[in-house]
């Protein structure tokens, strides 16, 4: 096979989980020989639609990866550019990533000039359908997916979201990969250290940028639960707020939870990542909705149980009583769900983690796509 261009966020950008995943798909498939470059942003959002402090990292570029950033996302001529400029390349295979209804005008665009016979386009589809909706959100969607010719869910819920609206496309399902490039784990009691928790404390972790749709006020308030108090577990919040912080500040004052939550509202850098989630006990995803969360094989890298809500993707990648537990997403059952982990024990999970991390290996995905491509 020929080049293989990925488009999506990448360094500089900070975007969370998208940007590293383009990363690590890039390394992984030059890793299996393939060549292999990402065309990223230079314009990603408009601040409108961008809630956090900065768009753009301090952290060194990753080594070994060619990233053109050069994509500005209003503005049609550049799409122009840009799709020229790719054709002229003549790529084999386009990986491309769909995250939100807004970048079905930019991205199907670029992506119809780049087509030509020999060229296949493959879509990682995050969400086929939004969490947060806007107007224009589907015509923006059908636009973009009439430009591509197979499709990557990562779970059953984009998958079947996907068939519903891109016709007899063929759409294949994969599993969420580890993000495994943070570093090794550490031990708790080192992680504690640096970030100041005390050895002896029950921890439990909300990990990720702040939206409504994950549902942190809900686990808030299953922290002001008797039972919760009486055992002193205390919340870790590491995150950037995408959405306005006063409520949150307001209700850990109301309900006098100063002195078990302690809020850490940065955007988390990659080299503090392995401390949070070597510090806590326990990774909670309170999500009101969800298709998949790349907070769920970040936990499963560095081999730490999980209390997610039954909605989306999630129960998928955290089988009850194996790897963690699974439990409704409305405050009462987040708090009986922590009662129940502290009773059960991190160690119950362990052998279950460790088994279950197998299957999120990145030559499942690079398989995947490479097996779609001749279709």
């Amino acid at each position: 096979m020929g080049s293989i261009f990925i488009i999506g966020p990448a360094h500089p950008l900070r975007g969370g989980g998208i940007v590293s995943f383009n990363e690590r798909l890039a390394s992984a498939f030059q890793e299996s020989g393939h060549a292999c470059e990402i065309w990223s942003f230079s314009l990603q959002y408009p601040s409108f639609l961008f809630p956090g402090k900065t768009q753009f990292s301090s952290r060194p570029a990753p080594k070994n990866l060619k990233i053109h950033s050069v994509i500005n996302s209003i503005n049609p001529f550049n799409w122009i550019r840009v799709g020229m400029a790719i054709r002229k390349k003549r790529p084999s295979l386009v990986v491309v990533r769909y995250w939100i209804p807004f970048m079905g005008p930019c991205l199907g665009t670029i992506l119809r000039i780049i087509k030509r016979k020999e060229t296949k386009i493959i879509c990682i589809a995050d969400n086929a359908k939004p969490h947060e909706k806007r107007p224009g959100d589907r015509i923006f969607s059908t636009y973009f997916f009439k430009s591509c010719d197979a499709f990557i869910a990562m779970s059953n819920t984009v998958e079947t979201d996907l068939k519903s609206l891109v016709g007899n496309k063929p759409v294949q399902r994969t599993v969420h990969p580890l993000y495994d490039h943070f570093g090794n784990p550490v031990s708790k009691n080192s992680a504690r250290e640096i970030l100041g928790i005390s050895p002896s404390e029950k921890v439990i972790l909300f990990f990720g940028f702040i939206r409504k749709y994950k549902g942190l006020d809900l686990l808030l308030e299953a922290m002001c639960d008797p039972r919760i108090k009486e055992q002193n577990i205390k919340l870790l919040i590491a995150g950037e707020f995408y959405e306005k912080k006063e409520p949150f500040l307001a209700f850990i004052e109301e309900n006098k939870l100063n002195q078990s939550v302690r809020l850490d509202s940065h955007f988390i850098a990659d080299a503090e990542i392995a401390n949070y989630l070597c510090a806590a006990d326990v990774v909670v995803q309170p999500y009101r909705n969800a298709t998949q969360s790349g907070v769920t094989p970040l936990a499963f890298h560095f081999e730490k149980p999980m209390i997610v809500t039954n909605v989306g993707g999630l129960p998928e990648m955290v089988p009850n009583e194996r790897v963690g537990l699974v439990c409704a997403p409305n405050p009462n059952a987040i708090a009986e769900a922590i009662i129940r982990f502290y009773e059960k024990g991190g160690e119950f999970f362990h052998a279950g983690i460790v088994e279950e991390k197998k299957k999120y290996d990145w030559s499942t995905m690079i398989n995947a796509i490479m097996e779609l491509s001749q279709k």
